[in-house]
C-alpha cells in the first residue's frame, strides 16, 4: 500500500458511462494478435456502440486521442487504457478535455512497482482529482457486461458467459474472471463482472451504489482484499442489501492487527472485524469461492422474509443424500419444523408408510403425485422455505414438478440434483427456463439454503435505530484500573467494593473494611496486562497473606495497590469498545479471561448500534452455550449484556480521548455481570472528533 491520496468520490450514477456507454475508445490500440491493444479493441467489437481505435504507428487507426474524439462527436464515455504507465496520466488528461467520462486502466507498473510506479501513480490520481473523469484500476483485467454485449476484458472467455442476475464484484480481475466462469458453469448468468485492480478511484462501495438501481440484477457476490473506506463500504452494503442479497468472500483470515495494545485490539483483526460489519450491515458471509457460487445461485431465486428463525423443509427422493443435507442444516442452526399432522396427512396420501414425512420428508423414489406433496409442504404454517433433492431419473423431472406444484409461488424453493453431466446440464436448462434456483449435490445444497436462512435472520435483527446519545466522560486520564472502574460506574456496571491503598496500613485497613478474601493489584495505568507481571495476587484473607502479595508487587515496581473483594465464580467474557483505523468505532463481545486471544471466540458489530442488534451478538459466539445454564450454570441476561456493549460503545464516541475500552474479564454469575478488570487506553494522537 502506498501513502498515494484517493481521489474525490463522485456520485454513483457517474458509473454508468462504464456500463452503458454510448462509445468506446482503446488507446493504445494495437493491429499485432496477442499485444493488449488487440485483444481488448477485438473483445470490445461485440458492443453494440461505436468502437474508436487510437495508436499512432497502426494504419486505420486514429493517430491522436483528439482525432479519435473529433471524429466521434462527442459519443465517446469510455476509455479503455492500453498504454503504458508513464504515459497513462497525460491520456487521462486528453480524454477527459474531449468529454469522455469514465476510463479503464488495465495496466501495471504502478504503486506495486518501487518509486518510479509510484510517481506514476500519483499522477493519475491527481489526473482524476483535477480534471473528474472516473477511473477503473490500475492492475485489473476489466469488466464485462454480458446482457450489453460489453466486454472490457482481455479474457477471451468471457464471451461465452451468458446474461442472468448475478452481479459480481471482485478486488481482484483474475477472481472476477474466476467467479463468472464457475457461476456460468453453475447454471447461473451474469448481469455485471467488475474487477476493481488498485482501486484508485471507483473502489467496491462505488459499484455496491451503482448496483442498487440495477434493475438487472438480483443478488450480488462480493470480494474483498482490502478494505481502503469502511464506512463508506458499510453504507454502501446497507443499502445495496435492503433491495437484494449481498454474499461476501473476505481474504485475510491469517493476518494480525498492528492495533493491539489490548487484547480487545488483537482479537479484533481486520478480517475478522471487516467480515463481522459486512454481516451487521446486511451481508451474508461465506469461506470460499465455491459456497459464494452456491449462495448466489440460490438467491438467484427468491428471497426469504426477515426471520429471527426460518424453518426450513426437506424433500428428498434418498434417504442417504437428504440426512446430508439435514445433518448440515442442524449443524448451522438451521431449523427442520416438524410438519403439521394436516401436513404429514396431506403427504401421506401420495407416500408409502414407510417413509419418514414430518421433515424431512423421504419420497422414496418419486412418481405420480410428487408435486402434491411439494405442495402440501410449502403451505405448511411453519415452513419459511423448502429444499428438494433427487438424483436425476427418467421417473419424474424435479424442476418441472417444483414448477407445476406451484410452491414456489409460495415459498422459496431450492431444488438439489445429482447425476451424470448431461443429465444436470438439462436439469439445469428445465429450471433456468422455469425460474427456479438449481444446486448440484447435497452439501451443495445445505450451503445454498444456510445462506437464505443467514439471510433472513440478518434482515431481521438490522436495527431501526441507534443508540441513546451518551454525555462525555467526565473522568479523565490516567487511566488506571480504578479510574478505568469509575468510569464503568458511570455507565452503570456493576464492580467489586475496592479502595486504592499507596501504604501497607491502607491495605490491612482495606482488607478489614472489605471483608472475606481480596484480590490485591499492582495500579499503574502504563501496565496493561498486569497478570503476565505478576502484578495480581488473589483470595487474601490474612494480613501475613496481604504482606507477602505486597513484598511480590514492590518487587515488580508497584507503588499503588488496589484491594478489592472477590468475585463469585463464574463464566469469565470480554466485552470492549475500539476504534478501528478502517471502520470508525467497533464493540466486541467474546468469551474472557486470561486465553481470550488463544480462544478467539468473539462478535463484533460497529456503532452506533440498536438493542436487537447487540442483543443478537452472543448468537455469533461458538460457547455460547456457555452463558445459557451450562451444567446448572449461570444464564446471561442478553439485555443487560446488551446494554453494556451499547454504553461501551456509546462512550467511546462520546469520548474523543479514549482509544479503547475493555472489560476483561467480564463475569457473569448467579447475580448478574461483574467487572472485574478494565482498562482504559488514551487516545494521544487526537482530541477532538
Amino acid at each position: 500500500m502506498t501513502s498515494t491520496p484517493t481521489a474525490p468520490r463522485l456520485a454513483a450514477a457517474t458509473l454508468e458511462p462504464f456500463f452503458a456507454p454510448a462509445g468506446v475508445m482503446v488507446v493504445g490500440a494495437s493491429a499485432t494478435p496477442g499485444k493488449l491493444g488487440a485483444v481488448m479493441a477485438e473483445s470490445l467489437r461485440g458492443h453494440d456502440a461505436p468502437l474508436y481505435l487510437v495508436n499512432n504507428r497502426a494504419a486505420g487507426m486514429h493517430a491522436t486521442i483528439s482525432d479519435a474524439l473529433a471524429a466521434a462527436d462527442g459519443e465517446v464515455d469510455l476509455a479503455v487504457m492500453c498504454v503504458p504507465a508513464p504515459a497513462t496520466a497525460q491520456a487521462l488528461r486528453e480524454c477527459a478535455a474531449g468529454g469522455v467520462r469514465a476510463a479503464l486502466v488495465c495496466a501495471g507498473g504502478f504503486g506495486e512497482a518501487g518509486p518510479a510506479g509510484e510517481a506514476h501513480e500519483r499522477a493519475i490520481v491527481h489526473a482524476v482529482r483535477e480534471t473528474g473523469i472516473r477511473l477503473l484500476g490500475p492492475n485489473t483485467s476489466g469488466f464485462f457486461v454480458p446482457g450489453r454485449g460489453l466486454r472490457a476484458s482481455f479474457v477471451p472467455g468471457v464471451a461465452a458467459v451468458r446474461p442472468g442476475p448475478v452481479a459480481v464484484v471482485a478486488a481482484s480481475g483474475g477472481v472476477n474472471h474466476a467467479l463468472a466462469f464457475r457461476l456460468q458453469r453453475a447454471g447461473v448468468g451474469v448481469s455485471l463482472a467488475v474487477g476493481l485492480g488498485a482501486s484508485l478511484d471507483v473502489g467496491a462501495e462505488d459499484v455496491l451504489e451503482h448496483l442498487v438501481g440495477d434493475d438487472g440484477t438480483r443478488v450480488v457476490a462480493l470480494h474483498l482484499e482490502t478494505v481502503k473506506d469502511g464506512p463508506a463500504l458499510l453504507r454502501a452494503v446497507e443499502r445495496l442489501s435492503a433491495v437484494k442479497p449481498v454474499v461476501a468472500l473476505v481474504v485475510g483470515r491469517s493476518d494480525v492487527s498492528e492495533f493491539a495494545t489490548s487484547h480487545t485490539g488483537a482479537l479484533a483483526t481486520s478480517w475478522r472485524t471487516t467480515r463481522a460489519l459486512l454481516r451487521q450491515a446486511g451481508a451474508v458471509l461465506v469461506d470460499d469461492e465455491e459456497a459464494l457460487v452456491d449462495a448466489v445461485t440460490a438467491f438467484a431465486g427468491r428471497r426469504l422474509t426477515p426471520s429471527p428463525a426460518p424453518g426450513v423443509a426437506l424433500i428428498t427422493a434418498q434417504a442417504g443424500p437428504g440426512l446430508l443435507v439435514a445433518d448440515a442444516l442442524q449443524s448451522a442452526g438451521v431449523a427442520l419444523p416438524r410438519l403439521s399432522l394436516q401436513t404429514q396427512a396431506a403427504v401421506a396420501e401420495h407416500l408409502p408408510p414407510i417413509t419418514f414425512q414430518a421433515n424431512p420428508v423421504d419420497t422414496g423414489r418419486p412418481g405420480p403425485g410428487f408435486d402434491r406433496v411439494v405442495a402440501a409442504v410449502a403451505g405448511d404454517p411453519a415452513v419459511d422455505a423448502v429444499a428438494v433433492y433427487g438424483l436425476t431419473e427418467p421417473v419424474v423431472d424435479l424442476p418441472a414438478a417444483v414448477a407445476q406444484s406451484g410452491a414456489a409461488d409460495v415459498v422459496p424453493v431450492l431444488v438439489g440434483v445429482d447425476g451424470p453431466q448431461d443429465d444436470l446440464d438439462q436439469a439445469r436448462a428445465s429450471a433456468a427456463e422455469l425460474a427456479l434456483p438449481l444446486i448440484a449435490g447435497p452439501t451443495a445444497l445445505a450451503r445454498g439454503l444456510v445462506a437464505l436462512v443467514e439471510d433472513a435472520k440478518t434482515q431481521y435483527a438490522r436495527s431501526v435505530g441507534a443508540e441513546p446519545a451518551a454525555e462525555p466522560s467526565r473522568l479523565t486520564g490516567p487511566w488506571d484500573e480504578i479510574r478505568a472502574k469509575e468510569l464503568l460506574d458511570q455507565i452503570g456496571l456493576r464492580t467489586p467494593p475496592r479502595r486504592r491503598c499507596t501504604t501497607r496500613a491502607q491495605t490491612h485497613a482495606a482488607l478489614e473494611a472489605l471483608g472475606g478474601a481480596v484480590a490485591v493489584k499492582l495500579v499503574d495505568a502504563a501496565v496493561l496486562h498486569k497478570t503476565e507481571l505478576g502484578g495480581v495476587h488473589l483470595n487474601i484473607r490474612t494480613e501475613a497473606e496481604m504482606d507477602g502479595a505486597l513484598d511480590a508487587l514492590e518487587a515488580v515496581g508497584a507503588r499503588e495497590f488496589l484491594v478489592e473483594s472477590m468475585a463469585p465464580s463464574g463464566i469469565d467474557l470480554i466485552v470492549g469498545a475500539r476504534r478501528d483505523p478502517v471502520f470508525g468505532p467497533v464493540v466486541l463481545v467474546g468469551i474472557g479471561g486470561t486465553a481470550a486471544e488463544v480462544i478467539a471466540d468473539v462478535a463484533i458489530r460497529s456503532v452506533p448500534l440498536g438493542e436487537r442488534v447487540a442483543v443478537g451478538m452472543v448468537d455469533d459466539l461458538q460457547g455460547r452455550a456457555l452463558l445459557l445454564g451450562h451444567r446448572s450454570g449461570p444464564v446471561v441476561d442478553r439485555t443487560q449484556l446488551a446494554n453494556v456493549v451499547i454504553a461501551l460503545g456509546s462512550v467511546l464516541r462520546a469520548t474523543p480521548s479514549i482509544a479503547e475500552i475493555e472489560v476483561n474479564p467480564l463475569r457473569l454469575t448467579a447475580s448478574g455481570l461483574v467487572a472485574l478488570d478494565a482498562v482504559v487506553v488514551p487516545r494521544g494522537d487526537v482530541t477532538t472528533e
